[in-house]
């Protein structure tokens, strides 16, 4: 059976997904697109305006998050450093564990 030049069984697959996904999302879009334009105009930029304000607000809690977060790792990083110390100490002096 002879092979046919430049045919990659997978590449059209990958294309034939690819044209799913992109249909797909051009039907979200168009839904999304719907959604405002049946709104009057005033109202459909307020209300896009409102859904932007939160979701900044959502993000911005995300980013405060996060520096809790990375806080709190280092935080964690810095008591175990200690307490590093303190057995390293309490072991040098012979006694058997950290006393605070």
């Amino acid at each position: 059976m002879p092979e046919t030049m430049g045919s990659d069984p997978y590449s059209e697959e990958a294309n034939a997904e690819s044209s799913v996904i992109n249909e797909l999302c051009d039907a979200y879009r168009y839904i999304g697109d719907v959604t405002y334009a049946i709104l009057p105009e005033e109202i459909a930029h307020n209300l896009g305006d409102l859904k932007k304000s939160f979701l900044k607000t959502v993000r911005s809690l995300v980013d405060k998050d996060i520096e809790w977060v990375d806080a709190r790792v280092a935080g964690g990083d810095r008591l175990r450093q200690e307490w590093r110390q303190k057995w390293d100490r309490a072991k040098s002096e012979g006694a058997p564990g950290p006393v605070n």
